[in-house]
């Protein structure tokens, strides 16, 4: 049995492939999201309740190898599972979208961490910021800007950022969100290196010279394999 930690297009690549395959999977979703699309495999939702809870479902689910295909900028679960796998014995391998780069015609300023951003984004400004709905606290220091956040799901209560608005729904093709940026007024974009394929927003940012704040995403535990790479790695085991 395979355990698949999954919330990624990468991750739904790999359902359908190791479904077609005949391979028994198990996905996990962290349940951020409400109702997510369905997978063509078992599912399970929710968190494993830590360590303990993580090796006992490995142990009881009679898992034999892990295919960590969650999102780039999950920083606890990852390092967690390549650990945890390392001291089990169990094969353990990370998937992970390559990211963006930026072009010619881009106007980058990558940074490390959210508390960066403020230092570079003048008062004043209308900032859009899509990083999704989890951390939104962690831009607090961009009090004093108007900012807008991106949310799929909207949070319950206030909105972590005291006055920020926000725009409740998925991301767009180019021009779309071109169209949300002008309409908007956007002076400044922030968002995560998530990478994978081409995004909207970072192209409605180049044909609109709109800055963009790009948080740099975090070093990745383990191998790192591409889809059909991670299919090959599994028939192998």
């Amino acid at each position: 049995m395979i355990l698949l930690l999954a919330g990624t297009t990468e991750a739904r690549r790999l359902a359908e492939g190791l479904a077609a395959a005949g391979v028994p999977v198990r996905a996990s979703l962290a349940g951020a999201t409400k109702g997510p699309r369905p997978l063509p495999v078992p599912i399970r939702v929710g968190g494993f309740g830590g360590a303990a809870g993580f090796c006992a479902f490995l142990r009881d689910a009679g898992i034999h190898a892990v295919l960590d295909a969650t999102h780039p900028f999950a920083t606890r679960i990852g390092p967690r599972s390549a650990a945890l796998c390392a001291e089990a014995g169990l094969p353990y391998l990370r998937v992970l979208r390559p990211a963006w780069a930026p072009g010619p015609d881009d106007d980058w300023h990558e940074v490390a961490i959210p508390g960066d951003v403020a230092r570079i984004i003048p008062a004043g400004a209308t900032v859009f910021l899509a990083t999704g709905r989890q951390g939104l606290a962690d831009f607090a220091g961009l009090a004093g800007r108007r900012v807008i956040a991106r949310v799929i799901d909207p949070p319950t209560g206030p909105p972590p950022i005291p006055g920020a608005e926000l725009v409740v729904g998925m991301p767009g093709d180019v021009d779309a969100e071109e169209a949300l940026l002008r309409r908007l007024r956007v002076d400044w974009i922030v968002t995560k290196n998530s990478g994978g394929p081409a995004s909207g927003k970072l192209q409605a940012a180049r044909r609109l010279r709109l800055p963009v704040a790009m948080l740099r995403r975090p070093p990745a535990p383990g191998n790192v394999a591409t889809v059909p790479e991670a299919l090959d790695w599994v028939a192998g085991l």
